[in-house]
């Protein structure tokens, strides 16, 4: 089933078989996003599964998936569209003799360029237009899901124009107009709170903080995405993972994390989970060196026999 999620219970099945088992709350809240037209951010620690709500959302909802990935100095320009310079340059060589034709008769500098201005229109028209995401997303002629990801990491000016964008579904393009949405995407934005964000985008957005899973719902997720692990060592690995994050490290294993130290257990054919085969294996989970030498000494701990 595709289109608007019909109830809470009709958007937590269709999330969960796009392969993303969410709690009540979760379903609840992509429920009133979707129903209610508006922009979701979800905010919340690197490695909660942000990311992956925004795919589970679309393949429940049969949109296509357009993602604006944010950093440092991203401006409108990378965000919106640009010109396709070296396809006006050819077309250009192809219409010479056109240009000839049109330039007949002039016999200053200045009639030659009025005569070419008049002409913007060719050159500039949305057959040179190259798209980014968000264009793209306002121009799809199919409803989308409009990924906003990591949008702490771009500057104060590029979070105020994207309220612009936000407000009305609109972009301006100056030598076409204003471009409007064909039909409203339904628009994620992610934060790993580096930053905080204004109050002028939180109000504009329905919000939704991820943490870390519990381990009941951690464990269900390991049995559906690996599910040739014994269920005792699917345990083993969530207590482990759970004890790790209590530590004081740089980057606490995400779920994708947990999910690699899985299959890489069922590929190694382990039978459980000790502390020779935990020190063996944490580089697939950690990966800072000051975090695997503190897991290291905490290894009772993390396995206990």
């Amino acid at each position: 089933m595709t289109g608007s999620f019909a109830s809470i219970d009709d958007a937590s099945e269709r999330l969960t078989r796009a392969g993303y088992l969410p709690s009540r709350d979760i379903a609840t809240i992509l429920f009133l996003a979707d129903r209610m037209e508006k922009p979701l951010l979800v905010e919340g620690p690197a490695g909660v599964g942000k990311t992956d709500l925004a795919r589970a959302l679309a393949e429940g909802t049969g949109r296509p998936l357009v993602r604006l990935q944010c950093y440092e100095g991203l401006d409108e320009a990378k965000a919106l569209y640009e010109w396709e310079y070296a396809k006006q340059l050819l077309y250009t060589q192809l219409l010479k003799d056109k240009l000839g034709e049109l330039l007949q008769g002039t016999d200053t500098l200045e009639e030659a360029a009025s005569r070419i201005a008049g002409s913007d229109a060719v050159f500039f028209s949305q057959r040179f237009l190259l798209p980014r995401p968000l264009l793209a997303a306002i121009r799809s002629p199919e409803p989308v899901v409009l990924l906003i990801d990591e949008i702490d990491k771009a500057d104060p000016e590029f979070e105020a124009f994207l309220l612009e964008v936000l407000s009305d579904y609109a972009v301006s393009v100056p030598e076409l107009g204003t471009i409007r949405a064909v039909s409203i995407p339904r628009v994620v934005l992610t934060s790993n709170a580096t930053r905080e964000l204004s109050d002028a985008l939180k109000r504009r957005c329905l919000h939704l903080f991820l943490d870390f899973p519990a381990p009941e719902r951690e464990l269900a997720i390991v049995r559906a995405r690996v599910p040739d692990i014994a269920a005792a060592l699917a345990q083993r690995v969530v207590a482990a993972v759970t004890a790790l994050r209590k530590l004081e490290l740089k980057k606490p294993p995400s779920i994708s994390e947990t999910l690699d130290w899985a299959r890489a257990l069922v590929l190694l054919d382990a039978p459980s989970l000790d502390a020779k085969l935990v020190g063996e294996t944490l580089s697939v989970v950690l990966k800072h060196e000051s975090d695997l030498a503190q897991a290291l000494n905490h290894l009772a701990v993390i396995a206990p026999e």
